[in-house]
């Protein structure tokens, strides 16, 4: 039988390690060609890379600072000269500087802000004509539980993860009509480095019992890809700890 995602090529951003890299491998599992992008880790994105095409798929580690628009449109350009066009754009690529409201500085909040939200619209702007041009597209920016609640990284990620999932409404309003979906995925201590760097060393006020797995959110944005008919929602993963 042929692989869902036969013949489409993804992209996830920070795609070297973690979430982004169980997307990429999920990704890949289902047919996608897939782009691995990374910021500074390239023997781990090189990794991910390698196992995909050691499974028989196609796969291009890339390096681009998404922060940065010149950046994002090398990068887009180099995965549609040796992949084929983006079909599958997953916004992954982020920091999580853990700041109190009276040490985080100007400098922080912007870079934060730059990582998490505006990347997410320089990717997206990158990819759209390509996307137009064969009226189909699937868009899933990976946000948080922060969004919506205290979280324990600072008020500067709470703000790139709110925005993201603004962002992510209107585009879904203003694509709707053109074969564009996009959605958003919104995980809560996930084990991740960052979780195990101290967000969160223990799973003790998750009443599942335990941390989420990178694996069980790309299962959600599997979904999300597969699903033609959602679009604009944000969908949570949170082992029970709040519901929509």
């Amino acid at each position: 039988m042929t692989s869902p995602l036969t013949g489409r090529v993804a992209l996830v951003t920070g795609g070297s390690r973690g979430i982004g890299a169980a997307i990429a491998l999920a990704l890949a599992k289902a047919g996608a060609a897939v782009g691995v992008n990374y910021r500074a880790r390239a023997a781990e994105a090189e990794a991910v890379a390698a196992t995909i095409t050691r499974g028989g798929g196609r796969a291009l580690a890339i390096q681009a600072d998404v922060s940065e628009g010149g950046a994002v449109a090398h990068m887009v350009e180099s995965v549609a000269r040796q992949l084929g066009p983006v079909d599958i754009l997953v916004n992954n690529a982020g920091i999580a500087p853990v700041r109190g409201i009276d040490e985080l500085t100007e400098a922080e909040f912007d870079a934060t802000l730059a990582v998490n939200l505006k990347s997410a619209f320089l990717c997206t702007q990158a990819v759209l004509p390509q996307m137009r041009a064969r009226r189909w597209g699937r868009i899933v920016n990976i946000s948080s539980g922060a969004a919506r609640g205290a979280g324990a990284v600072g008020v500067h990620y709470n703000a790139s993860k709110a925005g993201l999932e603004g962002l992510t409404r209107g585009y879904a309003a203003r694509l709707v009509k053109e074969g564009i979906t996009v959605n958003a995925v919104a995980p809560s201590l996930i084990e991740t480095d960052m979780v195990k760097a101290g967000i969160a060393q223990t799973p003790a006020r998750i009443p599942l019992g335990r941390f989420g797995t990178a694996e069980e959110v790309a299962q959600v944005v599997m979904m999300l890809v597969g699903n033609a008919y959602m679009t604009g929602q944000t969908v949570a993963l949170c082992g029970g700890m709040a519901f929509n």
